[in-house]
């Protein structure tokens, strides 16, 4: 393996003069630097990272802790960070709490003790005394998708409440009153802003959001199927469910076919955080989808902005209402439907349950 050495005696400059190039430094002549990036290609030469960083006090590395590496979600998150991070010459290491506030402690414990210039996390819940002390430590950090009130760290996120407000409008607009929530943990940003959204977008039509209609869940498809049997259990079920997560909503539609019933023809089913398999399901779920991969690369840039000193700025991108037919939307035209005459109107009978 080609050293520094071998660089220099190649290009024919002073091993100061190689370190100067590789460490960009302006005062280098044009010849100069031509010829030691032409000796360090044709040797291959590979800078060591760890002396680098010693020299420079930066790794070139950001740490990513994500909630549920499983959520498609996060996984599409965590793929435009890593490839927004190298565009601009960072790696990314990648932990996943898995939900579970230990893990995630341990995980940002690791990155800070392996020198990672920044650390991007989504918090698992708001109770954790590290992200505060990482914080006044001065730690370069940025909060995605999720928050915790109280430590001063720019959050990066999706406007989830407007698209909330959008989804109970689309909803009323189709003529459902009964309209009931799982919700994602009470300890996460996003798990309680989004069951206090969808209350307050039901307030603004005068409907009340009763506690029977709200779902404890966590952010897992099965507690999405178990949330989904209690509400078919109820005397008066309600027309359509919402799943503040896309795993949740999952499980949801497992318990609504396990039940003998049909989406949308017996209940309807919505979802927040829109994924591809979405359009795939008989019917295609309506759902709030977050602009995932604009959301990720915000959250790199963020965070180098913090690591080289700029002020930092949260940042908040507006999220989209997604409609399919899985609250009882009208059927789109055929393009090759071939007009009929009119019938003679008959009587017909709805197949939603009734209360």
């Amino acid at each position: 393996m080609a050293s520094i050495k071998d660089v220099a005696a190649a290009a024919g400059v002073s091993v100061a003069t190689v370190s100067r190039v590789l460490n960009d430094h302006p005062s280098v002549s044009p010849d100069a630097r031509a010829r030691v990036l032409g000796a360090v290609e044709s040797l291959g030469y590979r800078p060591n990272a760890v002396a680098r960083s010693l020299r420079t006090h930066q790794t070139r590395t950001l740490g990513l802790v994500i909630s549920d590496v499983l959520n498609p979600y996060f996984t599409e998150l965590a793929r435009s960070v890593e490839e927004e991070a190298r565009a601009l010459g960072y790696s990314v290491i990648i932990g996943n709490a898995d939900e579970q506030p230990e893990i995630q402690d341990h995980h940002v414990r690791t990155l800070i003790d392996r020198r990672i210039d920044g650390l991007l996390v989504s918090p698992t819940d708001g109770g954790s005394p590290l992200m505060l002390e990482a914080a006044r430590a001065g730690t370069p950090m940025v909060f995605v998708d999720r928050w915790i009130p109280g430590v001063d760290v720019p959050v990066v996120r999706s406007d989830g409440r407007a698209a909330v407000r959008d989804l109970v409008a689309h909803l009323h607009a189709l003529g459902h009153r009964r309209l009931a929530i799982i919700a994602g943990p009470a300890a996460t940003t996003t798990g309680s802003e989004r069951v206090e959204a969808f209350r307050e977008a039901l307030a603004a039509y005068g409907i009340a959001l009763p506690d029977a209609y709200i779902g404890q869940g966590d952010f897992q498809a099965e507690s999405g199927r178990r949330a989904t049997e209690r509400f078919l259990a109820l005397p008066e079920p309600p027309e359509v469910v919402f799943a503040a997560d896309n795993l949740m909503a999952l499980g949801a539609l497992d318990a609504i076919r396990a039940a003998g019933l049909r989406v949308p023809h017996d209940i309807g089913l919505a979802a927040f955080d829109d994924i591809p398999w979405f359009v795939h399901t008989d019917p295609p779920v309506t759902a709030i989808a977050q602009p995932t991969k604009e959301l990720g690369r915000a959250a790199v840039r963020a965070l180098i902005d913090r690591i080289e000193g700029r002020p930092p700025q949260s940042v908040t991108l507006p999220a989209r209402l997604v409609v399919r037919r899985s609250c009882g939307e009208p059927e789109p035209p055929s393009p090759t439907a071939t007009p009929t005459p009119t019938a003679t109107p008959t009587a017909t009978t709805s197949t939603r349950r009734n209360p």
